[in-house]
């Protein structure tokens, strides 16, 4: 559904009054097109003393064909500000944050991004991990402040994983984070292989099969064609009355459908054969598959709960289960996740989808060291109000207040979340193994 009043301030009347009565002014967001420049300007790169990420950030930037400015430029606009922060051990040392930011964040362009780089305070203990979990206050509050589509990240990257967080950086500073902002991202070392480049950024998916769950329509049929785009194969997975619509997706896309109940008892078992017999296993698995029964919980009948938490997350766990057990899920496979704000921050009405979505990052934390240990990863999305026509039959003005409340603005896109599936996906994202990123703008709800 088209938002109406984000049209409005464009207009010549719009421009006019939004600014006079100081109303919310959300800006077109820059979103990923094949062959677009990284950025829209060079990137400011800085570091406190110590900082072990600084050489090889150079040179991941440069490789993306980012220009990297290391002082300031004077009346120069930045596409992004880099700071590695790794080598702050005292958290008298944050001033190195304030000395590198303040004479430039003004200069952060028009969907520009900043991006700070730590150290997993877990992995640490005393004054080092005290300054380096206050990074996440400067980074939520700096994602507050900026605008025009500005956005903030945090990045932890533990010692060891320097090389593995070259897919993160290219996510984190491309249009295709859009929607994503003041998120903090862990890239590790437990359990994880040797991190593979693939063989073209444009196409890292060429030569992979990917499974999509409900992928009929809406935020599915999106991860289905940015898969495709990478170069996938995809298998878009709906259940039987959705099956036209599945077909058209995977007509689109030249990947292959497959109708099924995955709350069936036998689901489990048949999906397996289906990808072992047809694909010679599955890379990639995304479980989008979901739906809501909206009741407070004193109008709640036990069907619309049970319904709920056997979609979203009961299957889910029963598949990860079988494609695990029997090695149908390949080595440097993918297990991704969609959450949603609503599990992280409950929702009126939503009880039992917020039990099931927080159910999915329970999901995620118990699976992730599993996975390490076969080679895989598991992560999963929160999206915040994306604009699908679920949330276009939502009433006017909890509506509103849904795209308005968030640092962007505005509401997401199904694309938004499908790219940040996409960097999940990447076979150079093998370092990152248990995260929970919000797709939401930096909604004012939740955490």
């Amino acid at each position: 559904m088209a938002d109406r009043y984000q049209q409005f301030t464009k207009t010549p009347v719009g421009k006019f009054l939004v600014p006079k009565l100081g109303l919310p002014n959300p800006v077109t967001l820059r979103r990923y097109r094949p062959g677009q420049p990284a950025l829209d300007g060079p990137a400011l790169l800085g570091a406190a003393p110590g900082g072990r990420l600084e050489k090889v950030v150079r040179t991941q930037l440069a490789d993306a064909g980012i220009e990297v400015l290391t002082s300031e430029v004077p009346d120069q606009r930045y596409g992004a500000l880099v700071f590695d922060a790794t080598g702050i051990t005292d958290p008298a040392q944050l001033r190195e944050m304030y000395a590198f930011f303040h004479p430039v964040i003004r200069k952060v362009g028009a969907c520009g991004r900043v991006v700070v780089l730590g150290t997993p305070p877990e992995k640490l203990d005393g004054k080092e991990r005290i300054a380096q979990r206050a990074l996440e206050g400067f980074v939520r509050s700096v994602g507050k402040e900026l605008k025009r589509g500005a956005t903030a990240q945090l990045v932890y990257v533990a010692s060891g994983a320097e090389e593995a967080a070259e897919s993160t950086l290219r996510f984190v500073l491309s249009a295709k984070s859009a929607f994503v902002d003041a998120q903090v991202i862990r890239v590790g070392t437990e359990g994880i292989p040797d991190v593979p480049k693939p063989a073209s950024w444009e196409k890292p998916l060429e030569g992979k099969v990917a499974l999509v769950t409900g992928a009929s329509r809406g935020i599915g049929a999106a991860i289905a064609e940015v898969f495709a785009r990478d170069g996938a194969h995809v298998v878009v997975l709906d259940i039987p009355a959705q099956g036209g619509e599945l077909s058209e997706v995977a007509n689109k896309i030249g990947g292959s459908a497959l109708q099924l109940d995955i709350t069936a008892e036998d689901a489990p078992q048949k999906l397996a054969t289906y990808l072992s017999e047809r694909h010679g296993g599955v890379d990639v698995v995304v479980h989008n598959a979901g739906i809501t029964r909206d009741k407070t919980l004193g109008n709640l009948k036990q069907a619309g709960w049970d319904a709920v938490l056997t979609v979203n997350l009961v299957a889910q766990l029963a598949i990860n289960d079988k494609l695990l057990k029997d090695k149908v899920l390949n080595k440097n496979g993918r297990i991704i996740g969609v959450s949603s704000i609503a599990g992280i921050a409950g929702n009126v009405g939503q009880t039992n989808y917020a039990t099931s979505k927080a159910g999915v990052i329970g999901m995620v934390n118990d699976t992730a060291p599993k996975a390490a240990k076969y080679g895989a990863t598991i992560n999963a999305v929160a999206p915040g109000f994306i604009e699908t026509k679920m949330t276009a039959a939502v009433p006017l003005f909890i509506r509103e207040a849904g795209r308005r409340l968030s640092s962007l603005g505005q509401g997401g896109l199904p694309v938004d979340v499908a790219e940040t599936i996409a960097w999940y996906a990447n076979p150079a994202s093998a370092a990152v193994n248990g995260n929970v990123v919000r797709v939401c703008g930096q909604a004012l709800l939740g955490a």
